[in-house]
């Protein structure tokens, strides 16, 4: 369906107030005009932008991360992401966030997909890699981010998702996408 076609679905902004303005995200109540005339409310969540990446070690396992999340408030295991810093490519930004969280450097590094988190509320965009051709160095997080390095067969990463360890996403996104390259690579 073009994007003519789908006009009769578009909500028109009438006005726009800023609520919060923060580090990582800003936030904003637009009203808006609905296509039946009405309008209404949209609280609306403005992020950069993030990556995620993939690592896949040349004996099989997936490198994650376990790291203590706050509005969650327990620690989960997930694949390195991170923040788009203004202007950043996202590649770039896949390389230096598996380096800081990781240590780990890849040679090779595919793009896997591009999605909207939440698009109800929010128009954060990820950016997810597979990363490939792994080398072992020296991790470096940011001064406030605590984490553990895990490496993971597929049927351990599947039992965590079981147990609720991994259960943002993103990794879920990543468990299914390295099932199936592994079938693809396998059939």
């Amino acid at each position: 369906m073009s994007q003519r076609q789908q006009n009769h679905l578009f909500e028109k902004t009438i006005s726009t107030q800023p609520i919060y303005d923060g580090r990582i995200i800003k936030v904003q109540v637009d009203e808006v005009l609905l296509p039946n005339g009405n309008t209404a409310k949209r609280e609306i969540v403005k992020h950069q932008g993030a990556v995620a990446v993939i690592p896949l070690t040349e004996d099989g396992k997936l490198v994650v991360v376990r790291q203590f999340r706050k509005p969650l408030e327990k620690a989960i295991v997930e694949i390195p992401a991170g923040k788009l810093e203004r202007g950043e490519d996202p590649l770039d930004c896949a390389k230096r966030e598996l380096e800081e969280e990781t240590g780990y450097t890849a040679r090779h590094y595919e793009k896997l997909s591009s999605f909207y988190t939440s698009p109800g509320f929010a128009d954060e965009l990820l950016h997810v890699y597979v990363a490939t051709g792994l080398t072992k160095g020296e991790s470096r997080p940011d001064e406030d981010e605590f984490v553990d390095m895990i490496e993971l067969t597929l049927d351990e990463a599947h039992e965590l998702h079981r147990t609720g360890e991994i259960c943002d996403a993103k990794t879920i996104v990543a468990l299914f996408a390295w099932e199936n390259r592994l079938l693809r690579a396998n059939g």
